[in-house]
């Protein structure tokens, strides 16, 4: 068990009638941040994202209340206005209110959504950073988001399409850029992003790779180019959580041989 020194700083309080926005990682417990472990011991209602891992929640208070308000990609979801709407109230009931998200709240977590309404709301509330789930995936897999001989640059980029049916992004755009792409929530929007990334002149034979369920248990690395993504999504049977890396960054992982050891 980790023993902390005395020298070690304290926590902050949780005081009652605050909201804290904290990121939970990729899903394995162990990759929570101290301040994030702390914040689920003091919480008295943690409201939680779909893909917050369940032995995450399992470390909370068995005094609090768990309200789940997952969005899932294709599937009915809970509003966003309505999710403010939770965390506003239960803080002016007197709460401790723990927003848990997947990864980092500020990476593609609605977490600035959140923070606007609560300071419009007249709630004080914290920011808990969280491991973002492109880069630590990466990381696991043995896959370096930069190095100093192939990118200056990645791109961090949403896979899927915003509420309104409109893109997130400028593909084509991004394609002409040159730089390795990590796309978070990709799978349903593949077929469009791939193509237009090689309309903005990115070669059909760009390394890629699916990492599905990074830290957790059955994750798994499928490499692939970019002409081969979306068939080889099918073949392999990749699902959510995933996470596709496309770029010359994708193929470097071969040379570590055999000696990078399993995450588990």
């Amino acid at each position: 068990m980790l023993s902390l020194p005395d020298t070690f700083p304290e926590f902050p309080a949780f005081p009652a009638g605050e909201v804290w926005l904290a990121g939970a990682g990729p899903g394995d417990p162990r990759l929570l941040t101290l301040l994030a472990l702390h914040a689920l011991s003091q919480a008295e209602v943690i409201v939680h994202d779909a893909l917050v891992d369940k032995r995450v929640l399992g470390l909370a208070s068995p005094r609090a209340s768990m309200i789940p308000v997952g969005k899932r990609g294709g599937q009915p979801s809970p509003r966003q206005s309505d999710i403010n709407t939770i965390l506003i109230e239960q803080a002016r009931l007197g709460h401790r209110v723990l927003r848990l998200k997947g990864g980092d709240p500020f990476v593609f977590g609605r977490g600035w959504d959140e923070a606007i309404a609560l300071a419009e709301a007249g709630v004080y509330f914290r920011i808990i950073p969280g491991l973002t789930s492109g880069l630590t995936a990466t990381a696991l897999a043995g896959i370096p988001a930069t190095t100093r001989d192939t990118n200056p640059a990645v791109v961090l980029a949403a896979g899927h399409r915003a509420e309104d049916g409109s893109s997130k992004a400028d593909w084509e755009a991004l394609g002409r850029l040159g730089q390795p792409i990590l796309l978070y929530m990709p799978l349903l929007q593949l077929p469009d992003v791939m193509s237009a990334l090689q309309r903005g002149g990115l070669a059909a034979e760009t390394p890629a790779a699916f990492i599905q369920s990074a830290s957790k248990p059955g994750a798994r690395v499928v490499e692939t180019t970019l002409a081969r993504l979306v068939d080889d999504a099918a073949l392999h049977g990749v699902t959510s959580p995933t996470i596709v890396v496309i770029g010359v960054i994708a193929s470097l992982r071969n040379r570590l041989g055999g000696f990078l050891v399993d995450w588990q």
